[in-house]
């Protein structure tokens, strides 16, 4: 790689890795403004576990993620599944009708699942934010497995079965195993899209009862306080902890667990 190709990236990852830095080193400044110079303190931690509806929104917010993720990766999969290997009227509609909710803007997506949510009587609050959130990662979970069913060797099902395996037997023993990678890249999509969601969560939460984007929005309205970096810091952590795990699983950018 050339020196400019280098700075180039350098100036790429700066972009947009530098506010994140900013934001995690002003949850540990003094000051609640922001001003310089820079005093480190953890008084805003020790703020964060006071901030009752901040810890509110984030637990409601890590717990809609953990269902969204388990939801949205159990159907999503079974989906990738039939789509790959079952050969039905209708499958390629169905493909290309996963592919608009990603495409169409969240804010026509949030109005259409409050009016429909309303039509049905299903309301608003954690349930409708579930549901919402749901139906959001399905898709991304579908194109994440399908490309690694496409990568899957079918033949190694097939020779297990011809081995005396039965294919249900053979799916679990075989194919499960060489698809893993793929089925924790969904889950960390679906979970990744559901911490993220802030129009869709804003438009179902109830008075009351908010998710961490619709809260820090909300403080942000009001007046911003270092408290926010706190807890952005804590899931930023959490996040990487996460990134980390699935690249020494998957051996992605050459991570491995083996020494």
């Amino acid at each position: 790689m050339t020196a400019l190709g280098k700075l180039f990236l350098f100036a790429v990852l700066g972009f947009l890795y530098l506010p994140v830095a900013v934001l995690v080193a002003m949850a540990f400044n003094a000051s609640p403004l922001y001003a310089l110079p820079f005093e480190f303190t953890t008084h805003w931690f020790q703020e964060l576990s006071g901030n009752d509806k901040l810890l509110a929104a984030t637990r409601n917010s890590v717990l809609i993620a953990i269902l969204t993720t388990v939801l949205a990766t159990i159907i999503g999969s079974l989906a990738a599944i039939a789509l790959s290997r079952r050969r039905f009227r209708g499958r390629t509609l169905l493909q290309l009708l996963l592919l608009p909710p990603i495409a169409i803007p969240w804010l026509i997506i949030g109005t259409a699942m409050l009016v429909f949510f309303f039509w049905t009587g299903i309301g608003r609050g954690l349930h409708a934010m579930v549901l919402g959130h749901v139906a959001l990662a399905i898709p991304y979970v579908v194109l994440v497995v399908g490309a690694g069913l496409n990568n899957t060797r079918i033949d190694l099902e097939e020779a297990a079965m011809s081995l005396g395996s039965t294919p249900l037997h053979a799916f679990f023993a075989v194919t499960l195993p060489l698809l893993m990678p793929s089925l924790i890249a969904a889950a960390l999509f679906a979970f990744a899209v559901s911490l993220d969601q802030f129009v869709i969560s804003y438009f179902l939460a109830t008075p009351g009862v908010s998710t961490l984007p619709v809260e820090i929005y909300t403080s942000i309205r009001k007046g911003f306080t270092p408290e926010v970096n706190a807890v952005s810091s804590l899931l930023l952590a959490a996040s990487m902890i996460l990134i980390i795990i699935f690249a020494r699983l998957t051996k992605v950018g050459g991570v491995s667990g083996r020494r």
